[in-house]
């Protein structure tokens, strides 16, 4: 069964800054900030929402294909995909952009600036749902605003099943934006600042928005997760990772577990438990797609976590 992953493609430059961001910067100067920050460490990953649910998806024995949009610089990521073997007719190349990137500097407080380069993101919307043949389901992960928009009124349109997953994308839309999404999805996941900001906007409660779809999904961190369904919560416990390295890609780690279960016929005790148990997998490991593993570590990791198996 194939799934549609309609997000963004991009390249993580991680910088490390070996000292504490309230050194460098005086309050009482912050309307002429002008500060430069040495970073010795420096590291480039492969990321993008859609990049990372279909690697971690595509670990699992799933088949997703990317919809996105990329720039003259997407080679070496190229590359990468088509060893990964995953389905890559849906990424469009956009002539003179560049790939979507995020410039991170962190410091040792964990503290980060970023600035974000959308690039051939904001194409994203000349891409269109019918253009791929056989899904069984999709999402609508962050990319271009138009994109998104379009993604999700052609999925509803043809029928087919969809997450909408507004993650840092969330902002760029008003209440009743947000709410004709929610009318046309079918499932809807957020973590839960993301679930407050919702709320906000849209004057709703969890428990209203649950009501609109199948499932709302509100992922906790560290205390697990929460689904609404069926008129039913089902509390999550957290799985316990290894180590606690980077969380970049945990959400999309989190949504890949999830989209496998929904796909297999899991119970949502089940799917919320394999997501995740994905989630810390890739906790302890640096960047969005460099955790490894296959289907049987998986489901042996489940049944010592939570004492039964899964399917």
């Amino acid at each position: 069964m194939r799934t549609l992953i309609c997000g963004s493609m991009a390249y993580d430059t991680i910088m490390v800054f070996n000292d504490r961001f309230k050194h460098h910067i005086l309050p009482e100067k912050i309307h002429i900030l002008n500060v430069a920050f040495l970073v010795p460490d420096m590291r480039r990953e492969y990321g993008g929402c859609a990049g990372n649910i279909a690697y971690t998806m595509k670990q699992l024995g799933a088949e997703p294909m990317i919809m996105a949009t990329v720039g003259d610089d997407f080679g070496p990521y190229a590359e990468r995909i088509q060893k990964l073997g995953l389905d890559h007719r849906h990424i469009r190349h956009v002539e003179g952009t560049y790939t979507a990137q995020a410039f991170i500097t962190t410091d040792l407080d964990d503290n980060q600036i970023t600035a974000f380069h959308p690039g051939a993101m904001n194409h994203a919307h000349e891409n269109a749902i019918g253009e791929a043949d056989g899904i069984s389901l999709g999402i609508v992960a962050p990319d271009g605003r138009q994109g998104m928009i379009e993604h999700a009124r052609q999925f509803h349109e043809a029928g087919i099943p969809f997450i909408f997953d507004p993650g840092q994308g969330l902002p760029m839309f008003d209440g009743q934006e947000l709410m004709r999404f929610v009318e046309q999805a079918d499932y809807l996941t957020v973590n839960d600042y993301e679930a407050q900001m919702l709320q906000e906007r849209t004057g709703r409660t969890l428990e209203g928005l649950a009501r609109q779809v199948k499932a709302l999904i509100v992922t906790l961190g560290a205390e697990g997760s929460r689904i609404y369904a069926g008129g039913t919560v089902h509390d999550i416990p957290p799985a316990r990772p290894a180590g606690v390295l980077d969380p970049t890609g945990c959400g999309d780690a989190y949504r890949a577990g999830l989209m496998y279960g929904m796909l297999k016929g899991y119970d949502w005790p089940s799917c919320g438990r394999l997501a995740g148990l994905l989630g810390a997998l890739k906790i302890a490991s640096r960047g969005g797609q460099n955790h490894g593993f296959t289907y049987d570590e998986i489901s042996d990791r489940f049944r010592a976590e939570y004492g039964y198996s899964i399917a």
